[in-house]
Parts: C-alpha cells; structure tokens; sequence
C-alpha cells in the first residue's frame, strides 16, 4: 500500500502531535499558561486586548486539536474494528455476518443491539454476573481449536503438488542448506 508522503508526514505528526498533548507535560504547560495569563491581568488592566490573546489562543488550539482527535480517534477505531473481525473470523462459534458489522444501517444495529440484548436476558437468568466457564470447557474449547488446526495442516499438506523430479534432493537431518553452507563460509 503506497502513501504519499504528505499524507505520512501528516499521519506521523497528528500521532506525535495526540501523543504529546495527550502528556502530564502538555497539562502542566497548558496550566501553566493559564496562570501566568491570570497573573499578568493586572498588568495589563483587564484590558480587552488581554482577554482577546487568551480567546484566541485557546480558539485557534482547540480548532487544531479537533481535527488531531479526531484523526487519532478515526486510526484507533479502525485498529479495533480490524482486531474484532479478527477474533469473530477465526473463532468457529461466532457468527461471522457480525464481520464490518460497523458498516450497517443504525436501524439493523438497532435490531442486532435487541437480539444481544434478549440474550444477556437469557444468560441473567442462566447464571449470575459472578460465575465464569469453567478450566474444563475452556480446555475443550482449546483441544477442539487443535483438532482443527491439525486437520488444516493436514488437509494443506494432501493438497501440495508432488514434489518435481528435477528439484534438489531433501537435506538430511542435520545438514545445512545450500545457502546456509554458504553463509557459514
């Protein structure tokens, strides 16, 4: 995936940019600069022009900052959404029509949030909030990912091509490769 690289600097500055004010620092200097405004008001009189430089200042900040925000907010979205599908695609018992389900309607969001929330009612009364699986099914549920993975690999390995007479011979057991032979001299 090509970017252009204004767009990388942009995506490196507003991730810097968030992560900085986003410090204990940035808090600090932005109390800071609140202080030392309200400390100079006397000197300056209470003076319109005193009022305008911290209105414009924290105008112009804020501004800025929506658009980093939003920027970072957008970025760690995606990341999270990308994780979900992940964990909804690999595991057997989800159902996997809830993949990019943030692309639907508000209205079929609706209808999902009712049908999940049917079935928290149904759990509630199955269990209480305290109680968890148990090792044993949390076992089982390992051996059965297992089995599958097994079974793929398996199934991966039936489905290579024989192996082309003309190809080098399979390395023994303990013996280096062609390029590692080489690499070691």
């Amino acid at each position: 995936m090509q970017v252009n690289s204004s767009a990388n600097f942009f995506e490196r500055f507003a991730s810097r940019a968030t992560y900085a004010t986003g410090s204990s620092t940035a808090f600090l200097l932005a109390l800071l600069t609140i202080i030392i405004w309200i400390v100079s008001g006397p000197i300056f009189h209470y003076s319109d022009t005193w009022q305008l430089v911290i209105n414009t200042g924290t105008t112009i900040i804020t501004f800025l900052m929506v658009f980093l925000i939003q920027k970072s907010q957008n970025k760690d979205s995606l990341a999270m959404q990308i994780k979900l599908n992940e964990l909804i695609a690999v595991n057997n018992k989800a159902s996997n029509r809830l993949l990019n389900v943030e692309d639907l309607t508000e209205e079929e969001l609706r209808a999902l949030h009712k049908f999940f929330g049917k079935l928290a009612e149904k759990a509630k009364t199955e269990a209480t909030l305290s109680e968890s699986h148990s090792v044993e099914e949390a076992e089982d549920i390992h051996d059965e990912k297992v089995e599958v993975f097994k079974k793929r690999a398996s199934a991966r390995h039936k489905d290579r091509p024989a192996a082309n007479p003309s190809a080098k011979s399979p390395q023994k057991p303990g013996e280096k490769s062609g390029s590692a032979n080489r690499k070691a001299r």
